[in-house]
């Protein structure tokens, strides 16, 4: 197995069984993750070669009109697509062997969590996981301490509270906010 089939059958949201050799691909792929933001992580670096460390995490070129403030953390990496003018704080943590999509001129707050996998609940088959996207629209704004949850779309101009647990698709322009996050009103200019 290679990457590219693990890949493909995480972007078809197939279960990824624990110790198949698709399971196996991917803890080798974590490892070079983890090696990547090790270096990212481990002192100061100028914004065009946290891009480059981003762009060799993700397995694609990324934008100059990226920024990221590390610390960053992700256990994968070959499944981020990034769009333009995006801003990632410090002490972001993408898991996202299930896909995680963000729309031009995002802001994603400090200690931001996107979460694509489930664990299966039977405990026999508990080590099996269940990959779904996470999906941000365009001109989104994510607070601080936010936790985005497998399968979420965020629709664009939307705005997700400090410290909210995002479990269900946010509609576009809309204000969420809370655990789990509901809609309290929308975006006015």
């Amino acid at each position: 197995m290679e990457l590219v089939d693990l890949l493909t059958a995480l972007n078809a949201g197939r279960t990824i069984p624990g110790d198949s050799p698709l399971h196996e691909v991917m803890h080798e792929t974590s490892q070079e993750a983890l090696r990547i933001t090790g270096e990212l992580n481990g002192g100061y670096h100028e914004p065009a070669r946290v891009r480059e460390l981003l762009a060799r995490l993700i397995g694609k070129p990324v934008d100059e009109s990226v920024t990221v403030f590390p610390p960053f953390y992700s256990d994968f990496g070959k499944n981020i697509r990034l769009g333009e003018r995006v801003f990632i704080n410090s002490g972001c943590k993408f898991q996202d062997q299930g896909g995680v999509v963000i729309g031009d001129d995002c802001l994603i707050g400090h200690n931001t969590v996107l979460a694509t996998l489930d664990h299966d609940i039977a405990p026999s088959r508990r080590a099996d996981m269940h990959p779904a996207p996470i999906t941000i629209g365009h001109n989104v704004w994510i607070g601080a301490n936010a936790t985005i949850l497998p399968g979420v779309t965020i629709g664009d101009d939307a705005v997700v509270g400090a410290a909210s647990v995002v479990t269900k698709d946010v509609p576009e322009g809309s204000i969420v906010i809370g655990s789990p996050a509901r809609v309290v009103r929308s975006v006015t200019d």
